[in-house]
């Protein structure tokens, strides 16, 4: 055997000495071999399994999703609710809005009849007609929520109030007041219906 081994390795020898290369596909068919047998890490993470949850965690994840749903819904039905019920008060408030506008222009004409014959000592009884009827429409306007502005000489507020002019201020106390009413402002249920038209002192 160790005669085999000296002899191979006398002729590799005279192989190099002339020149003539080695023929290495016994080696390379080894090393090729070794690759062959080393599987890359794709094929690796190919191979493992999935891991599959348990029925009880499939069971967890199902009912958390469900509760999240229930109370996506349950908060969007009580924002609803809340709206809904907000807007049958103001509906039921203003519910009749469109008949005491319609009712306003009378009242005023009362009102100005009434101011017209302040001084007219032979139409006493015109008057007092009128004053009448002027009370009892306004006690049934008034029952039905109607609330008059009693805006003269209070400070000028655009949530209540149009401003037809402005002029010196009689008093200094009244700049930035109203300093005469042209047209009565309305309030209904607290809501206002009619700005007053006023003079604003400056």
């Amino acid at each position: 055997m160790s005669e085999k081994k000296d002899k191979n390795e006398h002729i590799k020898e005279k192989l190099s000495e002339n020149g003539i290369p080695m023929d290495n596909s016994e080696a390379n068919d080894d090393a090729g071999a070794g690759q062959a047998k080393e599987p890359s890490s794709a094929e690796d993470a190919a191979d493992k399994p999935e891991v599959e949850l348990s029925e009880e965690e499939k069971l967890k994840n199902e009912n958390t999703d469900l509760n999240n749903r229930f109370l996506r819904l349950y908060s969007e039905f009580d924002n609803f609710k809340r709206r809904t019920a907000k807007e049958r008060v103001e509906l039921y408030k203003t519910a009749g809005e469109e008949i005491i506008l319609a009712l306003l222009p009378v009242l005023d004409d009362l009102n100005r009849a009434i101011i017209s014959n302040e001084d007219n000592s032979n139409l006493e009884s015109v008057k007092e007609g009128f004053k009448l009827v002027e009370g009892k429409l306004k006690t049934a306007l008034e029952k039905k929520g109607l609330e008059n502005m009693n805006s003269l000489h209070t400070k000028f507020d655009t949530d209540m109030h149009e401003a037809i002019t402005n002029i010196p201020a009689p008093k200094r106390k009244l700049k930035g007041k109203v300093v005469d009413v042209i047209e009565k402002g309305y309030l209904l249920n607290g809501k206002v219906i009619r700005y007053a038209k006023v003079v604003v002192g400056n």
